[in-house]
C-alpha cells in the first residue's frame, strides 16, 4: 500500500499548475503473451538462437493467426527484409528503452507512428525471411540489447519449450481511487502528461473511476513519483501520483490504455 505523505509546498505548486519534475528509471512494462486472450501457444527458447533470448512461438495450423502487441507503445518500425533475416517484422517502442520485435510475419496491420495497446493486432504469423516454417519470432529488448523475456513479470523458460496461455486484453475491469492533493484541485489533462491541455479539474477528496492506466510524463505528488496516468473519462487523465488506489503502481486487472 502506498505511503501517504504530503507537504504545503507540493500543494502550493499544484495550485499554481506546476508539477515537480523528476526522472527516475522507468520500470519495465507489464508484457503479455503476444496473442489474443485465451490462446495457448508453445514457446521455445534455445541457447543457439539469434539473439539468444528470443522466443519462438508455434501452434498447429498457425499460418495467418493474428499477432497482437504485448504491451502499449508506439510502432517505430514496419520493415520487410525480403527472404533474409526477420523477413517482415514490426518493432514497438514501449518507452524507457524497452522495445519488442515480432518477426517472420505474413503481413502487417499497423504503420510507423501508430499508438497501440494491449490486444491490438499488429500482423499475422508467417514464414518470411530466414524462417523454415510458420512461427512468430518474438524479442524483448532494453536499450537495443536483447533481454530475457518476461510475461506478467514472470521469466520465460530458459532453455526449453513451454506452453504459454495469453491473458492479453482479457480484462474489462475498472478501478477506483480517491484524489488527495492536500487541498488544491487536481488538474485534468486531455492526455497522459503535463504537456497536454487542461480540460478541467477534480476537487481534493473526489472518488474517481479509473477506466484504464497508461505511462506519461513523470509527476511527483502526494504518493511519490510516478509516470502512471489514470483515464477517468474520454480524453480526461489525471496523474496517479495524486490518487490513492490502494496499490503501489499499476492497479491489478485494470487495462492499460
Amino acid at each position: 500500500m502506498r505511503r501517504r505523505w504530503w507537504s504545503v509546498a507540493v500543494a502550493a505548486l499544484l495550485a499554481a499548475g506546476t508539477l515537480v519534475p523528476a526522472s527516475p528509471a522507468m520500470a519495465a512494462p507489464t508484457f503479455k503473451v503476444p496473442f489474443p486472450c485465451g490462446q495457448s501457444w508453445s514457446g521455445q527458447t534455445r541457447s543457439d538462437h539469434s539473439p539468444a533470448y528470443a522466443l519462438d512461438f508455434n501452434r498447429t495450423d498457425d499460418l495467418g493467426d493474428p499477432v497482437v502487441a504485448s504491451a502499449p507503445g508506439t510502432v517505430d518500425r514496419v520493415t520487410d527484409l525480403g527472404g533474409t533475416s526477420y523477413g517482415k517484422y514490426v518493432r514497438i517502442d514501449h518507452g524507457g528503452g524497452y522495445t519488442t520485435y515480432y518477426a517472420h510475419l505474413n503481413g502487417f496491420n499497423v504503420s510507423v507512428g501508430q499508438s497501440v495497446g494491449y490486444g491490438k493486432v499488429i500482423g499475422w504469423v508467417g514464414s518470411t525471411g530466414g524462417s523454415t516454417g510458420p512461427h512468430l519470432h518474438y524479442e524483448q529488448r532494453l536499450n537495443g540489447n536483447d533481454i530475457q523475456v518476461r510475461f506478467n513479470g514472470g521469466l520465460a523458460l530458459y532453455w526449453g519449450t513451454k506452453t504459454y496461455t495469453s491473458d492479453n486484453a482479457c480484462s474489462s475491469a475498472t478501478g477506483s481511487g480517491t484524489v488527495n492533493t492536500a487541498g488544491a484541485d487536481l488538474t485534468v489533462r486531455s492526455g497522459p502528461g503535463t504537456g497536454y491541455a487542461a480540460v478541467g479539474s477534480v476537487a481534493d477528496g473526489t472518488r474517481v473511476t479509473i477506466h484504464c492506466q497508461t505511462s506519461g510524463s513523470t509527476v511527483t505528488g502526494t504518493y511519490g513519483t510516478s509516470a502512471i496516468w489514470d483515464r477517468i473519462g474520454a480524453g480526461r487523465y489525471i496523474a496517479d501520483a495524486y490518487v490513492y488506489t490502494g496499490h503501489d503502481g499499476w492497479i491489478p486487472d485494470v487495462p492499460r490504455c
